[in-house]
């Protein structure tokens, strides 16, 4: 084998050593909240929800990495092109790779529309068909309300729209 094969034989198998050993595999990530620049890569700009395109407002997004990798991620919509009837209880995409318990209810992996409508959490298909409905929560004691925030609560997650929230955990 020349010289020059040699070199270029053991450049490529380094190179292709170095990639492998960057790389690494989401199911091997460590459970827990996503950062920033994880949910900036994962969020689309724009979600499809009954027959329109909604902005997604990345600045008011979470996400979870549950065991097994799987993720979970919601993010405020810009709701302003929907009918009112819409706009009262869309509120934000929520997208999970996993069944989801929130409440009492067990939601199947997907991508829907969800937010909060007189005392319920709502989630919804993209067709603006109620598939969840759940009471909502309020924690009056909370400082400092965002828009969108999720905070570990023991074996889950507490999803906040400002005081207001949901709980949810990966089901079984």
């Amino acid at each position: 084998m020349p010289h020059t094969t040699r070199f270029f034989a053991a450049l490529l198998l380094f190179a292709t050593f170095s990639l492998l050993a960057q790389t690494k595999p989401a199911g091997n990530a460590a459970p827990g909240m996503l950062k920033a620049e994880e949910l900036k890569a994962l969020l689309p700009d724009n979600v499809f929800f009954r027959g329109q395109r909604a902005p997604v407002n990345l600045r008011n997004a979470g996400g979870v990495r549950y065991a097994g990798g799987k993720l979970m991620l919601i993010a405020l919509v810009d709701n302003s092109g929907y009918s009112t009837d819409i706009a009262e209880k869309y509120h934000a995409t929520l997208i999970t790779e996993g069944k989801l318990k929130i409440g009492d209810t067990t939601l199947a992996p997907g991508e829907y529309g969800c937010g909060f409508a007189g005392d319920k959490f709502v989630v919804m298909d993209v067709g603006g068909n109620d598939v969840l409905s759940t009471s909502a929560q309020t924690d009056e004691k909370l400082k400092r309300p965002r828009p969108l925030m999720i905070v570990s609560d023991g074996d889950g997650y507490r999803v906040y729209f400002g005081k207001r929230y949901f709980s949810v955990k990966a089901a079984q």
